[in-house]
């Protein structure tokens, strides 16, 4: 009886022996990541598939490896893998000499100039009514076309659109930040004198926050980001003394613009013309609504000011120097950048003729394609439009433009 039961303890250590180190291992084995260096991309296809894993291929160009070469692997030989993992796998294929090539192809498909013009949006009041409202050319509410229907400026939005512009902040391109996807242009939005109608508060919800009326300038940029996610909606407005004119809600409204997404300047205290003022009263002039802005929305405003008529209508004007760098209140401040009262669109932030201080605007008013109206100006752009490559910290211009750049941010540069 004892021999008996000695002989069932050894049969069954040598079954749990048996079980322990060959059914384990084939298991472990078939649950544990391999090295995917030397397969191929199929092969490696196949090992996903049969693991259950969702694959991803990174592709890469490099010198280093072969055309084909799985170089790298995000899940590391003998990791436990379960079905679902993500499994990202990084492939060579193709030379940094094929890269060029490849690039210089798409470049040419989407006519990449990255020293082409960008336009800069002049608008002031954004009125609620349609154009047959009005008794002036298109879109215009006045005869000058400074105020604008609701309807031309959600004509206008669509219209950039669907022409290839993509929104950028003001001051990313007056910094050479020109952040839009490949075969895009850039353009900037600016509003001046910080009408009621640009953001027009309607009261408050129960949370307190702001309720906007849907047709006034923001309520229509807001439309415009909902419904073209990828349009980059964005504007800057610039204010007088008195804001917003809505002293209720003014403070609120500040916090509100710069908490999503948008940009505050500087459009003088009272909106005078700087041909006709003294030194002194420029210093009150810009320095008070800096003073002011700081008061609400400490640096989270924007160091630029759109010039009041485009005065003083030159840089050698005595006061001009003051706009820019001066004080007020016995507190310094510098002006980052000026904008005139437009006509046309102005040069890319990499050409030499780029002048931050003093930038060229579009009035968005309409005249059936005459005297610098929207419709001339993006007539005259189809020619020479900024168009991006995809890649903000890169510039890409045509060889035979290579004179004209001014890389002071010392991106690197691609000529074709």
């Amino acid at each position: 009886m004892k021999k008996k039961f000695m002989l069932i303890i050894v049969f069954v250590m040598i079954i749990l022996i048996f079980i322990y180190n060959i059914i384990p291992k084939k298991i472990v084995n078939e649950n544990l990541m391999i090295d995917l260096s030397s397969y191929s991309i199929e092969e490696a296809k196949k090992y996903a598939d049969e693991n259950n894993l969702k694959l991803e291929i990174d592709e890469i160009y490099t010198d280093d490896y072969q055309v084909g070469k799985i170089v790298k692997q995000n899940i590391e030989k003998d990791k436990k893998i379960s079905k679902g993992d993500n499994l990202i796998i990084t492939v060579c294929i193709g030379t940094l000499e094929d890269k060029k090539k490849k690039d210089i192809e798409v470049y040419n498909l989407y006519n990449v100039n990255e020293l082409g013009r960008v336009p800069v949006m002049m608008y002031h009041g954004i009125h609620n009514k349609s154009n047959a409202e009005t008794q002036y050319t298109g879109g215009n509410v006045d005869k000058d076309g400074y105020q604008r229907t609701a309807e031309a400026f959600r004509q206008d939005l669509e219209f950039y659109y669907n022409n290839n512009y993509r929104m950028i902040r003001l001051t990313d391109y007056i910094d050479g930040i020109i952040d839009v996807e490949i075969g895009k242009s850039p353009i900037i939005i600016t509003f001046d004198d910080g009408l009621e109608n640009n953001i027009k508060v309607l009261g408050l919800d129960e949370k307190d926050n702001l309720i906007i009326d849907p047709n006034c300038a923001i309520g229509i940029l807001e439309e415009f980001k909902k419904k073209y996610p990828d349009y980059n909606v964005t504007a800057t407005f610039f204010v007088n003394q008195s804001l917003f004119n809505q002293p209720k809600y003014n403070e609120k409204i500040l916090n509100w613009l710069v908490d999503n997404g948008y940009d505050i300047g500087n459009h003088s205290a009272s909106h005078p013309d700087f041909t006709k003022i003294s030194i002194k009263e420029t210093n009150y002039q810009i320095g008070s609504v800096y003073e002011q802005l700081n008061n609400i929305i400490p640096n989270k405003f924007v160091k630029i000011v759109a010039l009041p008529y485009g005065s003083p209508y030159s840089k050698t004007h005595a006061n001009f120097s003051y706009i820019m760098n001066s004080e007020y209140n016995n507190i310094q401040y510098e002006t980052k950048a000026a904008l005139r009262v437009g006509w046309e669109s102005d040069y890319s932030p990499f050409s030499n003729d780029f002048d931050p201080t003093f930038i060229k605007r579009i009035r968005a008013y309409d005249n059936d394609g005459k005297e610098f109206d929207i419709q001339a100006n993006f007539k005259n752009l189809e020619n020479n439009r900024y168009i991006s490559d995809g890649d903000k910290n890169k510039i890409v211009i045509k060889e035979k433009d290579l004179s004209k750049l001014n890389n002071t941010k010392n991106l690197e540069v691609v000529n074709y």
